[in-house]
């Protein structure tokens, strides 16, 4: 059974007991006041009944019989009296039971203690209520006769049935009318959630994210309910993106690893079958070439050799960096004096293989300023942003200098290179990018500014990149700073 099944059976359910019980009330409380109405008036009548013996004309014996002005009372009230006297066994009626041919039935002197009080009877098919009870002579005590008072019910009780068959009716049309609007009102409201399993179904039916619900009710709960669904179909789609994003890279990471250890590879192999071929080849297939051409032939394969070895093992200590960083590891982190590591890396960068001028700002505004981190991964860092303004200067300058600001360390390295266009600087951080004319141009694997943005990340900086095609590019590293008492 469906949810709106439900909720409309669960509210006929308790709207049926509502007015159920409500119905019992309504007619429990008219049937006790029609009915304890009247009771109390015969009981009234009853009590105002001043019973008197008189001479029976027909047969000469004595009867009790109420007075003539309590006769009349009752008759005025429509109230139907009966007298029986036990000793004789003669009754009378009142006058308008005698015109309507009505007796009551009168039980036994012993029979009676059990029929005292009120009681419902049914006379020629017409139903009464009588109050009924014993005389008793007054100085004696003695039981004399049986004394009724009743009263016609018949118009109570066709008012009773009407007033019931009333309350069943109206309880079964509101039953049904609220059925039929309670369904259609579960069908509306529940036509939203609806929305939402199909909605949900499409998306499991195929791969599509951007369903979203439209939905321009109130903000109740169902309102929140798509709300919330909306949402997290934005940051499913969001999540699926970046994973799809990240396989693609995934894929292009392998492909152009894989062609860059491709190259080196092709030289050694090259370099290899040429040395087997001029020493254990065949005498026939080997070159005619004298010892000293042969060693120095021999010499420049083995260099080749050398070279590319070196190349791949900085290739795959990169990529085993980056590979530490896809998997969330870290290093060990203490406070590092900055002022004594930059000029421990000024002092080696002069060293590198170079074409442009380099230089360095002054250091002594970093004279007592700290950073929590790894000294020999920040080393690597710098090195790899100087090593990149040195690769792509051919001539001009290099330099590094330091700015503080806001609790944070700038290490700017700048360069009046070849730059690059602004379109370019959000791809500079991936894996084997390198800008279009730096392709072949120069040498170099890609893979350092990702090792050096991984190591700013891990170390909770971020970096800045200044650039423009022909003029040179600036990258400014932000560190945050921990400040001390300056060093002697």
């Amino acid at each position: 059974m469906s949810i709106r099944w439900r909720l409309t059976a669960w509210y006929s359910g308790i709207l049926f007991v509502t007015l159920l019980l409500f119905s019992l009330a309504v007619y429990g409380f008219v049937h006790l006041y029609t009915y304890d109405e009247l009771k109390s008036r015969i009981q009234q009548q009853y009590n105002k009944i001043r019973p008197v013996v008189s001479i029976n004309a027909d047969d000469g014996g004595l009867v009790f019989i109420p007075d003539r002005s309590s006769v009349l009372r009752m008759e005025e009230a429509d109230f139907y009296v009966q007298t029986y006297t036990y000793h004789n066994q003669k009754a009378w009626q009142s006058d308008n039971m005698r015109l309507r041919g009505l007796e009551y039935e009168v039980p036994s002197m012993e029979d009676g203690q059990k029929q005292r009080g009120f009681k419902s009877i049914h006379v020629s098919g017409n139903p009464f209520l009588i109050y009924q009870d014993y005389v008793v002579l007054p100085n004696t005590g003695q039981v004399y006769g049986w004394l009724q008072v009743g009263a016609y019910t018949g118009t109570s009780e066709n008012t009773l049935d009407r007033l019931q068959s009333i309350l069943i009716m109206g309880t079964l049309a509101t039953l049904i009318t609220a059925s039929t609007l309670g369904l259609f009102l579960a069908r509306k409201s529940m036509k939203p959630i609806q929305k939402v399993a199909d909605a949900a179904n499409q998306i499991q039916k195929g791969t599509d994210l951007s369903v979203r619900i439209e939905y321009d009710g109130p903000q109740d709960e169902i309102g929140s309910l798509i709300g919330t669904f909306n949402d997290m179909l934005s940051r499913t789609e969001s999540f699926y993106k970046e994973l799809d994003d990240a396989y693609a890279a995934q894929r292009r990471f392998v492909s152009d690893a894989s062609h860059e250890l491709r190259t080196p590879l092709t030289t050694i192999r090259g370099n290899v079958d040429l040395l087997h071929k001029i020493w254990t080849g065949p005498q026939g297939d080997r070159p005619d070439l004298d010892e000293e051409t042969l060693r120095q032939i021999s010499a420049e394969a083995i260099g080749d050799i050398s070279d590319e070895a070196k190349r791949m093992t900085r290739l795959v200590t990169d990529m085993l960096s980056l590979a530490r960083a896809d998997t969330g590891q870290t290093f060990e982190k203490v406070p590092i004096a900055l002022q004594p590591l930059l000029i421990e890396v000024i002092r080696r960068a002069q060293f590198l293989p170079k074409t442009a001028a380099w230089s360095a700002g002054d250091l002594s505004s970093l004279n007592g300023v700290y950073v929590e981190g790894n000294r020999d991964y920040l080393q690597q860092m710098l090195f790899i942003f100087i090593e990149n303004g040195f690769k792509y200067t051919p001539e001009g300058e290099v330099s590094l200098d330091v700015v503080l600001y806001r609790g944070q360390v700038g290490i700017r390295v700048a360069d009046t290179g070849i730059g690059m266009a602004k379109d370019e600087v959000p791809h500079i951080f991936e894996r084997f990018y390198r800008a279009d004319q730096s392709r072949g141009a120069t040498e170099g694997t890609g893979l350092g500014l990702s090792i050096a943005k991984w190591i700013i990340d891990v170390h909770g900086g971020s970096v800045e990149v200044v650039t423009k095609l022909g003029e040179g590019s600036t990258f400014i590293v932000w560190l945050p700073a921990i400040f001390a008492p300056p060093l002697e």
